[in-house]
């Protein structure tokens, strides 16, 4: 009677991300090619732990996220699972176990950690030998800013032309600047429009065509910023890309309003709080909840400001993370 065949199983965190120039729209739907690139920071202390267990006993994929048994999410990840087994010669069924420590589907990135530590966990326990840009590559085909939570510190997804030359990279390391990102969560209700559904309605905005125009020089332009830490031109630039990319949500067919009046409201007290000699900049991913980025010598003023208005749920302190780590791997 042969032996059974015995795999390793991984457990693997990786941080999520916010964009600082983002993406919307899509070249490429199936292969998740950007329309732009984009620039993000890493967050830390905000992540998503994964474990993956391939074995022959299974007959099928067993997906639990957050303790429950995710059906809507069952399709995507299995889809993922089978281009990994498929780079890897295998037929093996996964038990996959996934925890966030931060409210998912909300506008916080969570599919971008997720599908990271999965494609990361999965390749491993398949023994796969993949570069940084060979998983970047793979987990865009998963969730397109994935491909940048691969990564670590402040990142660059490269749009490229190609599946083969579309990835994300390092840009700055985690320990280049100091900033500090006060995630605040005014809902912790799932979006009602999920950004996957969004990306095929971005052309109908008739301000669409005008952004792409630009998008490159603003990309190029917050690069440069970002290496000379020019604070106040940064936040400037970080605002000015969070209206601008909401302009296109809110003028798509049907409209994407995926802000609540308190968003609206948090923005406005962050700009008083800059009247008011306290330097702090807002920008929003395709959710409700809000980032304020600042310096530590200003976060806890901002934050005791925050703190004071009753719509305010929780409040996350990140800033600028690094790549996705091993936490376990052993055999079962």
């Amino acid at each position: 009677m042969p032996n059974k065949i015995t795999l390793p199983k991984i457990t693997v965190q990786a941080s999520p991300d916010v964009a600082f120039i983002k993406y919307w729209g899509k070249k490429n739907e199936i292969e998740r090619i950007p329309e732009n690139g984009s620039i993000s920071m890493i967050l830390s202390g905000l992540h998503t732990t994964t474990t993956v267990e391939f074995s022959e006993k299974l007959s099928n994929d067993k997906i639990i996220i957050n303790g429950k048994t995710a059906d809507k999410e069952t399709k995507r990840v299995t889809e993922h699972l089978d281009r990994i087994r498929n780079l890897a010669r295998v037929t093996f069924k996964a038990r996959v176990v996934s925890e966030n420590n931060f409210p998912e589907s909300t506008g916080l990135s969570s599919s971008s950690s997720g599908f990271a530590a999965l494609t990361i966990a999965a390749t491993l326990a398949l023994a796969l030998d993949l570069s940084e840009p060979e998983l970047s590559i793979l987990a865009r085909q998963a969730s397109g800013s994935a491909c940048r939570c691969v990564c670590g510190g402040i990142v660059e997804w490269i749009r490229g032309e190609t599946s083969s030359n579309s990835y994300a990279q390092t840009i700055f390391p985690a320990d280049y600047w100091d900033l500090r990102d006060i995630v605040v969560v005014i809902n912790s209700e799932k979006k009602k429009i999920s950004s996957t559904a969004g990306h095929i309605t971005a052309r109908s905005s008739i301000f669409f065509e005008t952004r792409q125009k630009n998008i490159q020089d603003k990309i190029e332009k917050m690069k440069k910023i970002i290496a000379k830490k020019d604070f106040a031109s940064f936040g400037e630039l970080l605002e000015n890309e969070c209206l601008e990319f909401h302009s296109i949500l809110f003028t798509s067919q049907p409209p994407l309003i995926m802000w609540q009046a308190e968003t609206l409201a948090l923005f406005k007290e962050v700009m008083d709080m800059r009247n008011n000699g306290l330097p702090a900049y807002v920008t929003i991913n395709t959710g409700h909840n809000v980032h304020i980025i600042t310096l530590p010598k200003y976060q806890k003023d901002v934050m005791e400001k925050i703190k004071e208005l009753n719509f305010v749920k929780k409040i996350l302190l990140t800033k600028i993370g690094g790549k996705p780590v091993i936490l376990d791997e052993h055999l079962f």
